[in-house]
């Protein structure tokens, strides 16, 4: 070991003195703070040199000195060493913490965020513009196949493998979801299940409310009621492939399409957006009300009846309230 840190510092104080320096001088420059003020993230490419590297470093205004990195990793028997990937360094990092950073291997891990509800044509598109992956998805999944979630990934990975664990997660979701599913639920399989756990994903965000959302819905198809809910129209007017911009209409409401929910009895025939975990759980757990309807309370959540004329009532206080808004708007 002596030996060693000798043979380094011999390497150094004959590197330094080529230069004019002191292999004092040439030492401090190496483990002393970088230039750079913010963290840097950069790309190192398969089959870099050493030299290549250097230069890279110094492009991005990470090391004072090209040379000075170049004698401090070569006699650390290092230059050999330094690998590929993304790279993530910390503010004002020394030449040594770079060398070491690109020397143990931990690339710079990035991540995805997909949103609950989003559905598969979203997802889609939304990877495909993600630039720091590879490749193109040409094929969207079915509809309630990828469980929404955060996914980290490295610089290079392909957006398809991105696909492919969503793939994969929501199968064990659903599969151990369903496992542990309450008795006496008005659908036969897991499949359903995920078409009821969109409904509620579309319906609400406020996680205090999926249960009770999903009970409205387990009672109305145990009464074989429809279930009339809008995010079902927007599917049946959109397939999942755009943003509709307007109010929905009488008209909407009365097309005749198979996802429909208010010409249509029961569930519609698949989902109508990508649920997370929690509208899963909710569809399998669902809280044991009498609740038949909901609607908006004008806070971002809702308020349950459990008659029409009680619902009827909340649907007229919303309205007012809604009104009251927009006549405040009006007067600003």
């Amino acid at each position: 070991m002596r030996r060693r840190v000798f043979v380094y510092f011999l390497f150094f104080f004959l590197g330094a003195s080529l230069f004019g320096g002191s292999v004092f001088t040439t030492y401090s420059q190496f483990v002393s703070e970088g230039p750079n003020p913010y963290r840097q993230e950069i790309v190192i490419p398969k089959g870099a040199s050493l030299k290549k590297v250097s230069h890279l470093l110094k492009e991005h205004n990470l090391i004072h000195s090209i040379s000075i990195f170049e004698l401090g990793v070569r006699p650390s028997g290092k230059a050999e060493k330094l690998q590929a990937g993304e790279f993530s360094f910390p503010p004002y990092a020394s030449a040594k913490m770079i060398m070491n950073i690109l020397t143990d291997g931990t690339t710079y891990i990035r991540k995805v965020v997909i949103p609950e509800g989003w559905t598969s044509w979203e997802i889609v598109q939304y990877l495909n513009k993600v630039s720091s992956l590879e490749g193109e998805i040409l094929e969207v999944p079915p509809e309630g196949t990828l469980l929404p979630e955060t996914y980290h990934y490295s610089f290079g990975d392909t957006r398809q493998s991105i696909l492919d664990r969503m793939t994969q997660a929501m199968t064990r979701v659903v599969a151990t979801t369903w496992e542990e599913r309450d008795g006496n639920l008005p659908f036969n399989t897991p499949e359903e299940a995920v078409i009821l756990a969109s409904l509620i994903e579309k319906e609400t965000s406020v996680d205090a409310e999926r249960a009770l959302v999903a009970s409205v819905f387990i009672n109305r198809l145990n009464k074989h009621m429809r279930l009339q809910t809008d995010p079902t129209v927007i599917y049946a007017l959109t397939k999942g492939k755009e943003k509709l911009t307007r109010r929905l209409t009488y008209a909407d409401l009365k097309k005749n399409d198979p996802y429909n929910t208010y010409v249509q009895f029961g569930l519609p025939p698949g989902p109508i957006a990508n649920p997370g975990v929690k509208s899963l759980l909710a569809a399998v757990h669902p809280k044991k009300t009498d609740y038949y309807y909901f609607v908006a309370d004008g806070t971002g959540g809702h308020t349950f009846s459990k008659t029409y004329s009680q619902h009827q009532q909340k649907v007229s206080d919303w309205r007012q309230l809604n009104n009251s808004k927009k006549e405040e708007k009006k007067e600003q």
